[in-house]
């Protein structure tokens, strides 16, 4: 909740009260701002399902949806929650898109119920990205008395992709021809928005909390005020221009393909989706798709994946990265099969899933390997760094490492002697992985095992280094 009850009462102000959606997954949060019976919801997730369970704990109705930007680590909801609710859909007047919607520009003013929503342009993070200033409409007794802003009721600042926790988001995601304009551009953003508000205004960004789309430095945090981003924002607190674009660019590192699938999709504008169970497939069936190039993504644990897995399966261990990192490597468009120990892990699946534009699995198998592999289940060893070590100290050691780290983490430190291929790089790269046994590292286990197993399917020898790299760090067998 935003804002001083008490104070507020006496002065018939109706307060703008902020409800959080997070969505860990990616790393994202939606918001419903509300009067108490009047509600704004800004960059809903596609999953509409929270947003509705929350508007009707809430007893609001949803008027208006905002979007701050045409996004690129998600496929919005707005225009199906609009089409459920009848609100009104405001969208930049400058983006290029394929729905009706209210298009506002910088400077616009919208009031609903007793919220009133100032637009302010804040390019950088995209070309038309915008940022809403709400506050509370003072009424007096009279009802047919004008309303006028709530006084000094503090303001919320819902800032997309613009000022973060700590940082902003990144400006390399819609041109990358034009990321050092985009930063200058971001960088004048953040310091408008600290120009234009008071030290107690709330602060509701959409990135910032794990989202490939915040840059670096971004410190998530649970909330935050103008007030706390001056004193530590690194856009507000670096006053040289020229320094703050370098270093921001200079940390930009890569980001998930099929961010450039969701931006053409938001642009075109999502429709409802669809979680109802896939089509079951048996054991013959699966192997039937995996031979003919479709993908089988095993959703279990990467220990048990290991331990025993269908040929020619995917391992994508089910958890908060599992659909950016599926969305990251596999080829778009390719049909997918889900495997699951259960119906609900699926389920789990699936929502992940659509929130990246993947709407529907060819299918889904449940059981476990060996009842659906018919002889053809497989296994890999898992080793720590501590095996890695000991067996490289051997004479003739007849295997390579293979380091599926980002190319900015490999920067700061490797083991030595180590073959560097970077996870999204793999599938096009697999001509290069020399025909030795593979043992195949990351930073904690996770991207390696999605790794070992796209090299067990491609046939190759493979060790799942299931360990912390900080490990072999401190144990002096890798820098870092």
């Amino acid at each position: 909740m935003y804002g001083h009850s008490d104070r507020a009462a006496s002065r018939k102000v109706p307060l703008v009260h902020v409800e959080m959606i997070e969505t860990s997954e990616l790393g994202d949060r939606s918001y419903v701002a509300h009067d108490g019976s009047t509600a704004i919801v800004v960059d809903p997730q596609r999953d509409l399902d929270r947003v509705e369970a929350l508007l009707s704990r809430l007893g609001v109705d949803c008027v208006a949806v905002l979007e701050t930007h045409i996004h690129n680590d998600y496929v919005s909801g707005g225009m199906e929650l609009v089409r459920r609710t009848g609100a009104t859909y405001v969208v930049s007047a400058h983006d290029d898109v394929a729905f009706d919607r209210h298009p506002v520009h910088d400077g616009d003013t919208l009031d609903f119920g007793g919220l009133r929503v100032q637009v302010i342009a804040t390019p950088g993070h995209t070309h038309h990205h915008l940022s809403y200033v709400m506050r509370a409409l003072a009424r007096d007794a009279d009802p047919d008395q004008d309303a006028t802003d709530g006084g000094s009721a503090p303001a919320a600042v819902f800032s997309g992709g613009s000022l973060l926790y700590g940082s902003v988001g990144r400006t390399d995601l819609e041109d990358p021809d034009r990321t050092a304009e985009l930063t200058r551009a971001q960088y004048r953003s953040a310091r408008r928005l600290a120009e234009l508000l008071d030290d107690d205004a709330g602060v509701y960004p959409t990135h910032g909390f794990g989202s490939f789309c915040s840059s670096g430095s971004s410190s998530g945090g649970e909330d935050s005020t103008i007030g706390q981003e001056r004193a530590r924002n690194d856009a507000l607190t670096e006053d040289d221009e020229d320094a703050f674009v370098d270093r921001l660019v200079a940390g930009l590192t890569a980001y998930p393909s099929c961010y450039a699938h969701m931006g053409a999709l938001n642009r075109h504008g999502a429709g409802p989706i669809d979680l109802s169970a896939p089509e079951p497939v048996d054991g013959e069936q699966l192997r039937k798709r995996i031979a003919a190039g479709e993908w089988a993504v095993d959703l279990r644990n990467r220990v048990a994946y290991a331990a025993e897995h269908l040929g020619g399966s995917v391992g994508i261990e089910l958890g908060g990265q599992f659909a950016t990192y599926l969305g990251w490597v596999i080829p778009w468009d390719t049909p997918i099969t889900l495997i699951g120990e259960d119906a609900r892990q699926v389920t789990d699946a699936q929502r992940q899933l659509v929130r990246i534009g993947i709407d529907r699995p060819a299918g889904a198998a449940v059981g476990t390997p060996a009842e659906l592999a018919d002889g053809d289940s497989r296994t890999y060893p898992r080793a720590t760094f501590a095996e890695l070590a000991e067996r490289a100290n051997a004479a003739a050691n007849g295997f390579i490492v293979l380091d599926v780290r980002r190319d900015d983490e490999r920067a700061t430190g490797e083991l030595p002697g180590s073959v560097h291929i970077p996870l999204n790089s793999l599938l096009d790269r697999l001509d290069e992985i020399p025909d030795s046994q593979l043992w195949v590292h990351c930073a904690s286990g996770f991207r390696a095992s999605i790794a070992a197993s796209l090299l067990d399917r491609a046939g190759h020898d493979v060790v799942l280094v299931d360990d912390d790299y900080i490990t072999a760090v401190d144990n002096g067998w890798a820098t870092g």
